[in-house]
């Protein structure tokens, strides 16, 4: 395979903070690699370099095979909030590629494609008004669209609903296209990576394999430094009593021995300790809550003309779990602000029905738009608690930095900690994942499934965050329906994709994988169980068209008017599933 990028002696520092330091590494046609390190490590940097949106500090080489197409997707999309979508992505694609005549035709019948099957049937819709999800699918689609041989993209499923990820995570991992991305989704890394790549205390190691792999070997490799860290301060002792002991002499062989003393005392300094958040502090001294939580009693919500709750009715428990799905935009974010109190009169919309709260209830809201500081507010003046700050990875050095200077994943670490220090009996988290880094989420995981001991709500597209933590789900479905399923989101995926096809083949297998509603069921009519059966096999055979689609689609042998036709009929297929299989489980719910 031919090395479709060579690094050679990159540095990057901010102040006296070195991100990195003379790294080099090569990335061979075909990779597709991750990219891990702690948040504020320079991760988003060295993407930048690469893309040649920013330099190294020491010069170095970055080197591209000559004339392969590059494209780069950054956290934030850069767009003119009054251009159409097509408009936007077309600039784009003549801004980088300088596309014209046929070229820019076939640019366009793959845009129109694209915006299809991410659900972006509006391409004459302006762009600020579009949600911050739907930004993001036509920040991907510009760039699939291009057909680069090279992705470099950082954090690509921030902000995508749960269905845009999976539907981008099948065409990367069909590529063939040479992929470099920083990612926090584990899920989304181990379906599409073959290698990952560790910035570590400013260097680089690689690791081929998924995800586990990377965690074992990287595991072996702090193991063997630290044994070799005990080996030389065992050496750096005896030299130490030699030093003691002898008398300080001007021989060429005392002197040479002294210089060798001082490079073993350095590496005997040398043992690796990972600095990780602390949550300890945090699951002690939990108020306490009483049976009543929240209860919603026939709510229903609209703003601009447009349904979000339709009749909205649930009471939640203490101590319940509960993970909150559905496409950009249906409102989840909006029913969040509702049941806490937090929409504002002056913001609009209509409301009826009841929200009842305990009088118990203390919330814990951690937003999706992050934490909210005065220009120039420093890290002490946000949390005065200088104990805490140093367990969320803080240190003394940091405590005067302004919140504005801290990188995104270190901003979101420290809104986590003004929140988890009010120790409320009801913790609301809408989109925890953004930007914080592998190593701080599993630790956050693993204190909300062990240690926190109130109600949990979250709103996610991190599906292994999701499959570890909640009892069961509240589906937002569009149009103010809310559906709840018990079981987590795999569970929930299966239920749809494969229950309903899979139930004309193999007797008794919906009975074994159902979800089961937690309404009480009562019995379906003979009409609604032939209408069932039908559905299941309408379900199947727009399920196998859409496949088959999907492999012309990406096959690259459609041209013209095929490919109009044929993404024409992706996206009739697309509409028609979602109908048929909400109505499907309408009836499953009877």
């Amino acid at each position: 395979m031919p090395s479709f990028l060579q690094i050679e002696n990159i540095s990057k520092s901010y102040g006296t903070k070195v991100l990195f330091d003379g790294i080099g590494f090569n990335i061979n046609e075909g990779d597709k690699v991750a990219l891990i390190a702690p948040n504020g490590s320079g991760k988003t940097s060295l993407l930048r370099i690469l893309a040649g949106k920013d330099s190294s500090d020491s010069g170095g080489k970055v080197l591209f095979l000559k004339d392969i197409r590059i494209a780069f997707l950054e956290q934030e999309y850069a767009y003119d909030p009054q251009r159409t979508v097509r408009e936007q992505i077309l600039d784009d694609a003549r801004r980088q590629w300088r596309i014209e005549g046929e070229a820019q035709w076939e640019y366009e019948l793959r845009m129109e494609q694209l915006l299809t099957q991410f659900g972006l049937g509006g391409p004459d819709k302006r762009m600020d008004q579009l949600s911050g999800g739907e930004v993001k699918r036509v920040a991907i689609v510009s760039m699939l669209a291009s057909e680069p041989d090279f992705y470099i993209m950082d954090e690509p499923t921030n902000h995508l609903d749960l269905d845009a990820i999976e539907l981008l995570e099948n065409f990367l991992k069909q590529s063939r296209r040479t992929l470099f991305m920083v990612t926090h989704d584990r899920y989304f890394l181990d379906r599409i990576c073959n290698t990952v790549m560790e910035l570590d205390r400013g260097q680089i190691y690689i690791y081929r394999g998924d995800y586990v792999n990377f965690l074992e070997r990287r595991q072996d490799r702090i193991d063997q430094f630290n044994a070799e860290t005990e080996r030389v301060r065992n050496l750096f002792r005896r030299e130490l009593e030699w030093i003691h002991a002898t008398p300080c002499a001007r021989t060429g062989k005392a002197k040479y021995r002294k210089q060798a003393f001082e490079r073993i005392a350095e590496r005997a300094e040398g043992s690796y300790i990972q600095r990780k958040v602390d949550l300890g502090e945090m699951a002690t001294g939990e108020t306490y809550l009483g049976n009543k939580v929240i209860d919603c009693k026939g709510v229903s919500f609209s703003w601009e003309g447009r349904c979000y709750l339709d009749s909205f009715s649930y009471n939640f428990q203490r101590y319940e779990r509960v993970g909150i799905v559905g496409g950009n935009a249906s409102g989840k974010t909006t029913f969040l602000d509702l049941i806490t109190g937090s929409w504002r009169p002056e913001w609009g919309g209509e409301m009826d029905g009841v929200i009842e709260r305990g009088d118990s209830l203390r919330i814990g809201y951690y937003r999706q738009k992050g934490i909210s500081f005065k220009p120039g507010q420093t890290v002490l003046e946000t949390v005065a608690d200088t104990h805490l700050l140093g367990r969320f990875l803080f240190p003394h050095e940091m405590l005067n930095s302004p919140v504005e200077r801290l990188s995104g994943g270190e901003k979101r670490r420290l809104y986590l900690l003004t929140v988890l220090m009010q120790k409320p009996n009801l913790l609301i988290l809408d989109e925890p994942t953004n930007d914080l880094d592998i190593v701080t989420l599993e630790i956050l995981e693993e204190y909300l499934k062990d240690d926190y001991k109130g109600s949990l709500i979250i709103v996610s597209h991190d599906r292994h965050f999701l499959d570890r933590l909640v009892d069961h789900l509240l589906v937002f479905t569009g149009d103010g329906v809310v559906k709840d399923f018990i079981g987590n989101y795999t569970e929930y995926r299966s239920f749809i994709q494969d229950t309903a096809v899979a139930s004309t083949k193999t007797e008794g297998r919906v009975e074994k994988a159902v979800i089961t509603p937690k309404a009480v069921r009562k019995k379906r009519s003979w009409k609604e169980e032939r209408e069932m059966e039908a559905l299941e096999a309408e379900i199947a055979a727009l399920t196998a068209e859409k496949e088959a689609l999907e492999a012309d689609l990406s096959s690259g042998t459609l041209a013209g008017d095929a490919l109009m036709a044929a993404s024409s009929r992706y996206g009739e297929i697309t509409a028609l599933l979602d109908e048929k299989e909400t109505r499907w489980l309408e009836l499953t719910l009877i």
